[in-house]
C-alpha cells in the first residue's frame, strides 16, 4: 500500500467516530482510480461543529505543517512531504455547484449519515460539459494580447504571469485537438501523456505562444478573425 491509502484509511476510521461529522467525500486521483506515489489526499468534511483542523487532522498521523490556502482549505503535510487538503463546511448543497465530480459517488462518499450528500452528489455530472473551441480560441487571444503588451511595458513579471493563462490556454486547445478531454480542469495533469509528442506548448515567449496558438486555431476549424490574426502576425512574427 502507498503511504497515502494508510493515511486515507485512517481518516475514514476517525470521520465514522465522529459525530459531529455529517458527511464527509474524497475527491482526486484516489477515488478516480489514477493516484500514484506523488499523489495527494483530498477531502470535504460538513459540519455544523466548530472544528480544530490542525487538532483533527494531526490524529490522522503526526503533521509537519499546517496552513490554510488561499481556497479555504486546510492543507497538511505528512512525513514524507504527503499533502493532505481538508475543506471544514457546514452546507452540503454546495457540492452542486461543481463543475464535475471526477469520479464515481460511491468511491468518493466516506460517510453520508442523512444521505443528503449522495442527493447532491447525483446531480453532479461526472464530467465538465466542455466549451465551445471558438471560445477557448478566444480567450487564448485575450491572455496573449494582454501578455504581449505587459511586456512592451516592461513588466516582465507581470507577463510570465499572464503567460501562465496563455499555456492553460493552449492546452486545452491541444486537448480539443486531439480528443484528450479527461483532465480538462486541470489541463496540465498527464499532458506529457496524454498528448501526442507533436503538440509542443512553448510559452518562452508571446511569439512562441502565438505559432502554438495560431496552428491549434487552425486545426480546430474555429472561425478566424482575420483583423485580429493580421495584426497578431505583423506584432509577433
Amino acid at each position: 500500500m502507498l503511504p497515502q491509502e494508510h493515511l486515507i484509511a485512517r481518516v475514514v476510521e476517525l470521520c465514522r467516530a465522529d459525530d459531529r461529522l455529517d458527511a464527509v467525500l474524497q475527491y482526486g486521483s484516489f477515488p478516480q482510480g489514477s493516484a500514484d506515489e506523488h499523489s495527494d489526499i483530498e477531502f470535504w468534511l460538513f459540519t455544523s461543529a466548530r472544528i480544530d483542523a490542525a487538532e483533527w487532522c494531526a490524529r490522522i498521523a503526526p503533521i509537519t505543517h499546517h496552513v490554510r490556502n488561499e481556497f479555504g482549505a486546510d492543507v497538511v503535510f505528512f512525513a514524507g512531504l504527503v499533502r493532505g487538503e481538508f475543506h471544514f463546511a457546514r452546507d452540503i448543497a454546495q457540492v452542486r455547484e461543481w463543475p464535475a465530480r471526477g469520479a464515481s459517488v460511491d468511491r468518493m462518499i466516506v460517510l453520508d449519515r442523512s444521505g443528503a450528500l449522495r442527493a447532491e452528489l447525483d446531480e453532479v455530472p461526472l464530467h465538465p460539459t466542455l466549451p465551445a473551441a471558438a471560445e477557448v480560441c478566444g480567450r487564448f487571444a485575450n491572455w496573449l494580447v494582454l501578455a504581449h503588451h505587459v511586456r512592451a511595458r516592461g513588466e516582465m513579471l507581470r507577463a510570465a504571469d499572464t503567460m501562465a493563462y496563455v499555456r492553460r490556454h493552449l492546452l486545452w486547445m491541444a486537448r480539443l485537438a486531439e480528443g484528450a478531454t479527461d483532465h480538462w480542469l486541470t489541463p496540465s495533469r498527464l499532458a506529457e501523456r496524454e498528448l501526442s509528442p507533436r503538440v509542443r506548448i512553448d510559452v518562452r515567449t508571446p511569439e512562441a505562444a502565438w505559432r502554438t496558438g495560431r496552428a491549434l486555431w487552425l486545426e480546430l476549424n474555429c472561425p478566424v478573425p482575420e483583423a485580429l490574426f493580421a495584426e497578431l502576425d505583423a506584432a509577433l512574427t
